[in-house]
């Protein structure tokens, strides 16, 4: 049996779940007010404004409210998931599949897989390759010193 035929790659639901056990493990933080632990509301079953393609409104997974500040957010406020317009469990997938493959995969090859866009595939995996980017890079030169360089 793969590991992308988990549930939570599959079903919405399950990879909000999945992520905010991963995310909020010491408990519920709001990303607006930074209260941790406060009185934070499940807003099961929300619905977005009704549109052309769907008059009902699509349901908003995972969102919650903060009963301090009363603000609305949901696990991907914060993390390179924010203002993604794909399914999350399709992002899940991408993460999986670029750290875990040995020597890297394109942008090409992550759409075939995911079934999108090589625009959308291109911009997500650049997202996940500056998170997962050390921020401590060393200068050039021997320590730190000026780099020579021959031109012709």
């Amino acid at each position: 049996m793969s590991v992308l035929s988990s549930p939570h790659f599959h079903d919405e639901a399950k990879a909000f779940a999945f992520l905010e056990s991963i995310v909020w493990a010491g408990g519920v933080v709001c990303p607006h007010c930074g209260v941790v632990g406060g009185r934070v509301y499940d807003l099961a079953g929300v619905r977005s404004k009704p549109s052309v393609k769907n008059p009902n409104g699509v349901i908003r997974h995972g969102l919650k409210k903060c009963g301090e500040c009363r603000a609305q957010f949901t696990v991907k406020v914060g993390t390179v998931f924010e203002h993604a317009r794909m399914p999350l469990t399709k992002m899940l997938q991408a993460v999986h599949l670029i750290i875990s493959s040995k020597k890297g995969i394109s942008s090409h090859q992550l759409s075939r897989v995911l079934e999108v866009q090589y625009k959308s595939a291109w911009f997500l995996a650049h997202r996940i390759r500056e998170a997962m980017r050390s921020g401590d890079l060393a200068p050039f030169g021997t320590g730190g010193g000026a780099v020579e360089v021959d031109i012709k």
